[in-house]
C-alpha cells in the first residue's frame, strides 16, 4: 500500500510542482521584459511537459526502461485516444490545413520512427533490444525541426497564448519557480518508486503501471487543457496541445532519456509501440474523412479504441 501511496502522492507533486514551474518562470520573464512569443514557445511549451520528463529522467537513471517508454508511449496513446476523444464530446472541433498537412503527418513519423528505432530484433537480428543514445540524438535532431517550423509559424501568423498563465512580482516568481522545480524532483522520484512497488504488489509488469496510471496521471494538465478549450470553442488549442504533446514526448522527452542512458526495450512493450502508430493513423484518417473537422462520432471512436486497448492489455500482459 505505501507503493500506492507514493504513486499517488508523486503524480500530484509533478502536476502543483509544473504548476508552479511554469508560474514562476513566466513571471520572472515578464519582469525581465521577454517577448510573449519565446515565453509561449519555450517556458510555457516546456513547462507544461516537465511532469513526463522528470518520471522518464528518474526512470532512465534507474534503468528503468519499461516505465519511460511506457510512460511516453501510455501519453501519447492517451492524448489522442482518451484525450481527444473525450473533448470531442462536449463539441465538433475544425482543424487547420497547416494541421492535417503536417502536425498529425508530423505526430505519425514520430509513431514510426521509434518503431524502426525500437526494431532491433525484428530489423537487425540483435539479441539486445535498446533505445541507445546515438538513437536518442536522432530524436533530439527531429525535435530541433519541430522547433523550427513552430518559430516560423509564430513569426508568421503571429503568437497567441494558449492559456492564460498567472504573474506574480518578482520575488514570488522566483520562490514559485524554485518550489515548483523542487516539488518536480520529489513527485519524479516518488513516482517511479511508486510504479515499480505497486507492480510488485498487484503482480502485474512494470509497464503496465506506467502505461495507464503514470502516463494519463503525467497527462491530467493537456487533459484539462484540451476539454476546457474543446467548451470553449478553440480547436486549435484543443487539438494542438494534443498533437504537440505527442511530438515533444517522442522526440524531447525520449530523446534526452536514451541519451542519459540507453533504454532497454522488454519485449511485451513493444506491441504498444505498433498501437502508438495505429492510433496516430486513425487520427489523421478520421480528419480526411471529416474534410478539416472531427465530429462528436469520431469522439465516440476513439474512446472505444482506448477501451478496446485497455481490454487487450490486460488480456495479453
Amino acid at each position: 500500500m505505501l507503493g500506492i501511496l507514493m504513486l499517488i502522492v508523486g503524480l500530484f507533486a509533478l502536476i502543483k510542482g509544473g504548476n508552479w514551474l511554469v508560474e514562476g518562470s513566466v513571471s520572472i520573464a515578464k519582469h525581465l521584459h521577454v517577448p510573449e512569443m519565446v515565453i509561449g514557445l519555450t517556458l510555457v511549451a516546456f513547462g507544461t511537459s516537465t511532469p513526463e520528463l522528470l518520471v522518464n529522467i528518474f526512470a532512465a537513471l534507474g534503468g528503468k526502461g519499461d516505465i519511460a517508454l511506457g510512460n511516453v508511449l501510455g501519453s501519447n496513446i492517451a492524448n489522442i485516444a482518451l484525450i481527444l476523444g473525450f473533448s470531442l464530446l462536449f463539441r465538433d472541433l475544425l482543424i487547420r490545413k497547416t494541421t492535417t498537412a503536417f502536425e498529425i503527418p508530423l505526430v505519425i513519423l514520430s509513431a514510426f520512427l521509434l518503431l524502426v528505432l525500437a526494431g532491433d530484433k525484428w530489423l537487425d537480428g540483435q539479441g539486445i533490444v535498446e533505445l541507445s543514445r546515438s538513437e536518442g540524438i536522432v530524436l533530439l535532431l527531429f525535435f530541433v525541426i519541430f522547433l523550427i517550423y513552430n518559430g516560423f509559424l509564430a513569426v508568421q501568423e503571429g503568437f497567441e497564448e494558449k492559456e492564460e498563465i498567472k504573474t506574480y512580482g518578482l520575488p514570488l516568481g522566483i520562490l514559485l519557480f524554485l518550489g515548483g522545480l523542487a516539488l518536480l524532483i520529489f513527485g519524479g522520484k516518488f513516482t517511479v518508486d511508486g510504479a515499480v512497488n505497486t507492480a510488485r504488489l498487484l503482480g502485474v509488469p512494470e509497464r503496465i503501471i506506467a502505461l495507464t496510471v503514470v502516463a494519463v496521471g503525467t497527462s491530467l494538465p493537456e487533459m484539462a487543457t484540451s476539454i476546457i478549450a474543446a467548451k470553449k470553442g478553440s480547436s486549435d488549442i484543443a487539438v494542438g496541445n494534443v498533437l504537440g504533446s505527442n511530438i515533444f514526448n517522442v522526440f524531447f522527452i525520449l530523446g534526452v532519456s536514451a541519451l542519459l542512458r540507453p533504454l532497454e526495450i522488454s519485449s511485451g512493450i513493444q506491441r504498444d509501440f505498433v498501437v502508438n502508430l495505429l492510433v496516430s493513423l486513425l487520427c489523421w484518417g478520421l480528419v480526411l474523412f471529416g474534410r478539416g473537422k472531427i465530429s462528436k462520432k469520431s469522439g465516440v471512436v476513439f474512446l472505444g479504441f482506448y477501451v478496446f486497448y485497455l481490454i487487450q492489455m490486460v488480456v495479453f500482459s
